[in-house]
């Protein structure tokens, strides 16, 4: 890839990442726009992995997340595991499972994944097994610190799924969460897996884009406005669970906010950082070789010119 056209990938995806923030700031005051948000963002993160992966790695992350996600929670809603016992209200559903699901899996498992590369680091062909096993656990982690504070509001306040034993979570049961790290570590280990054995090798790739880095991450914290909102704007009344239980709405969301703050927005704080000082350290050596030389001129330029003999 030439470095024009480089350029031009990031321009674009600069451009696609700002509409996302955009949609994401309306969206937390019209969530209509959830659906056409979801595969707005599939798109960035088919986009963001074809630049960093390939596009049959990036392929692979998508038919991984899709089959296994969608093959667990239907597991689940007939059995029980690994989330325990639900099911979805509505309809546009692939068996038990509604069509978006899967999509919003890989839109802010993506965006997880990124972060998580951050953290620890990318895996690429023959990478340590440190990193390859690491690097799709802190994703997991980073993506479950978003259905914290997601589950609760959507599925005991707006009943998009029905948990039918309730749960101590504001009517969430913790196996609830524990199955969501499951099952995106799955699918994320799986890609992982793939990207050591037949991924970019790291020679032939250039140096890590801290633009796409960013882009990432930014989509990753800016997933947490509509909690935020919902917050300010939420109506503070009582709801009531499958099994009977009554909780209180304002209490959802005020617990939403604080899993946010401590949970998402922590996680991607760091990652800034993270990409913050992986820019200094880059940036550090060619500094110290323009102060060296620097230093050098200033000494020729202080030593006395040599006297010429009389003649």
């Amino acid at each position: 890839m030439s470095s024009l056209e480089r350029s031009r990938g990031t321009t674009a995806l600069w451009v696609l990442t700002a509409v996302i923030l955009l949609g994401m700031l309306v969206m937390a005051f019209v969530p209509g726009l959830r659906m056409v948000l979801i595969v707005v963002e599939v798109g960035f993160a088919l986009l963001h992995g074809a630049r960093r992966y390939g596009w049959r790695a990036i392929g692979v992350f998508v038919v991984a997340g899709l089959m296994i996600s969608n093959i667990l929670e239907n597991v689940s809603i007939a059995t029980g595991f690994p989330f325990g016992h639900y099911h979805y209200t509505g309809g546009g559903k692939i068996f038990q499972v509604p069509w978006f699901i899967g999509p919003a899996y890989l839109a802010t498992g993506y965006l997880a994944w990124i972060v998580a590369t951050v953290l620890l680091g990318d895996v690429r062909r023959n990478s340590p097994w440190l990193t390859t096993i690491g690097t799709p656990v802190i994703g997991a982690f980073a993506m479950t610190a978003w259905d914290l504070a997601l589950d609760p509001a959507t599925s005991t306040i707006h009943h998009a799924w029905i948990w039918e034993n309730g749960g101590g979570f504001f009517g969430v049961p913790l196996v609830n969460f524990l199955g969501w790290t499951f099952t995106v570590y799955l699918f994320m280990q799986v890609f992982a897996l793939y990207l050591r054995g037949r991924g970019p090798v790291p020679a032939a790739q250039p140096d890590r884009a801290t633009a796409g880095d960013l882009q990432a991450v930014l989509l990753y914290a800016a997933t947490t406005f509509s909690f935020f909102a919902t917050f300010f704007t939420g109506a503070r009344t009582t709801v009531t669970d499958a099994v009977g239980t009554t909780w209180h709405t304002g209490d959802i969301y005020e617990t939403s906010v604080l899993l946010t703050v401590y949970g998402m927005c922590f996680i991607a704080l760091l990652a800034l950082l993270r990409i913050a000082q992986r820019r200094t350290i880059a940036t550090a050596p060619a500094a110290a070789a323009a102060n060296t030389a620097a230093e050098s001129n200033t000494v020729q330029r202080a030593q006395p010119d040599p006297v010429r003999p009389s003649a």
